[in-house]
């Protein structure tokens, strides 16, 4: 049941932006272990199996919480769960800056995680304190920000960790995120629950979808190690898919489910989820592919790049797509998802088979690096607006969240394919990739990311669209 308190008060600029520069600050936070794990690695004396369970820890959390803090934030009031996520988040970036040993930073990563329930509780309040036309620009700021604070991380994370500490690198866009949070404390109204149903927390669905997420992310980051042993995999894929089963049975029962099934049959929920999965897989497998082959030694087919050279080399990706998510909130008003979906997908097929057979010089990399980054922020922007403006205020957060949900998932996805490709075009006794493992793996990124148009063809624009409270 969907009911209608008060009409909400509209916000101002400077309330969005208080949400932008959260979305930057947590962005930044999110991506300062990445180029900084060899040197955790060193002081913590961790193995690579252990730098690699901090890769994936903040992942796991992020999946997990962004479904349920959509959930929350629709029953009980997007700014009321946001300050309280952030608490834990801020709590989890000083235990990580603090953090003397492994467990203790394994735990600050699994508290941060929970920032990427900030996104869909920052939809809930722009759609419903803005007319749909302007919450469409500002969702695309939001994420844009999201993504440009992603591409400060990767920058400063090296520099303040061997200038300053690897402490301050946690501490740092922790201190940015307090402030933030107070900001957004300041400047956003509260906003009334969007439903009102009386119902408490699906306990069971919570449980089963958490179960569901856990072992779907495990099993793709597991993959490349357990392919040997297809028993440990059918396993894994068998309890996915208990908890798949058990989680559906449950949620169709549930008299307020934690994710109403039906919201899920529709073709413009459903549709958004699988164009961002196949855009996300196709984006990930050139994120990893291109710096590998930046790095491959000159002496063969590739530049032999340092960290330093490969970082530049990739700053106008990040550029694009920092900018992606502003241009596709306001390309989606302007010209309807379809079009922009289409367009998007259209320049992500042919840079990525234009990346499979030139690759010869640098530009040809940064050009196409940049046109995926592009494009795909473009395309994901696009379906997160599409997502929000197909379902009425009591679910924004929920659908929303699921898109994140699905983009994680992608990008997981699109990584283990694209490191098993590497590992397979290894010949026995070198470390260097033949180059046809690249060239297969930019082949089946444009391959997966072209069949997403067949979905495409599903998307109706003209659809009328959930009015905003006070419309």
């Amino acid at each position: 049941m969907t009911t209608t308190l008060a009409p909400p008060a509209r916000i101002g600029k400077a309330a969005v932006w208080s949400l932008g520069l959260l979305a930057a600050a947590t962005g930044t936070l999110e991506s300062v272990v990445t180029p900084t794990l060899p040197l955790l690695q060193r002081e913590l004396s961790m193995s690579p199996a252990q730098g690699a369970l901090i890769s994936i820890a903040m992942l796991i959390t992020g999946a997990l919480v962004a479904p349920v803090a959509g959930s929350l934030g629709d029953r009980y009031g997007g700014k009321l769960v946001m300050l309280r996520l952030m608490t834990v988040v801020s709590v989890g970036g000083l235990v990580s800056a603090l953090a003397p040993n492994l467990p203790v930073l394994l735990l600050g990563q699994v508290l941060q995680g929970a920032m990427v329930g900030a996104m869909p509780l920052s939809f809930i309040l722009v759609r419903k304190h803005l007319p749909a036309g302007e919450s469409a620009v500002a969702i695309g700021v939001v994420s844009g920000l999201f993504v440009g604070g992603g591409m400060l991380g990767t920058l400063i994370a090296g520099p303040v960790a061997e200038g300053l500490s690897r402490h301050w690198m946690f501490a740092i866009p922790t201190g940015a995120i307090v402030v933030a949070t107070l900001f957004v404390r300041a400047l956003m109204p509260d906003d009334p629950p969007a439903r009102s149903d009386g119902a408490g927390i699906d306990w069971p669905g919570l449980v089963l979808l958490s179960g569901m997420l856990v072992t779907l992310m495990l099993t793709l980051a597991l993959a490349p190690e357990i392919g040997a042993q297809p028993l440990v995999l059918g396993a894994l894929v068998v309890v996915l898919a208990a908890f798949v089963v058990g989680w559906t049975a449950v949620e169709r029962r549930a008299a307020s489910p934690m994710v109403d099934l039906r919201l899920l049959a529709k073709p413009a929920i459903w549709s958004s989820y699988v164009i961002t999965f196949a855009v996300c897989v196709g984006t990930s497998v050139s994120m990893y592919l291109v710096p590998q082959l930046f790095a491959v030694s000159a002496d063969t087919y590739g530049f032999g790049a340092g960290a330093t050279d490969i970082g530049r080399y990739l700053l106008p990706g990040a550029v694009m797509a920092a900018i992606s998510g502003p241009l596709g909130g306001a390309a989606a008003r302007r010209f309807g998802t379809r079009a922009v979906v289409t367009a998007g997908i259209g320049v992500m097929t042919a840079t990525l088979v234009f990346l499979a057979f030139l690759h010869s010089e640098v530009w040809h990399l940064m050009v196409g690096k940049a046109l995926v980054a592009l494009a795909s922020g473009v395309c994901v922007t696009a379906m997160v607006v599409r997502t929000a403006t197909s379902v009425d205020h009591g679910n924004t957060g929920t659908a929303t969240s699921l898109v994140l949900v699905t983009r994680v998932i992608g990008f997981a996805a699109g990584a283990q394919v694209s490191g098993a490709f590497l590992t397979a075009g290894t010949p026995s006794g070198s470390d260097v990739p033949a180059e046809s493992a690249f060239i297969t793996g930019f082949l089946i990124a444009g391959v997966v990311t072209a069949l997403s148009l067949l979905v495409v063809r599903t998307l109706r624009e003209g659809a009328k669209e959930c009015p905003t409270p006070s419309s």
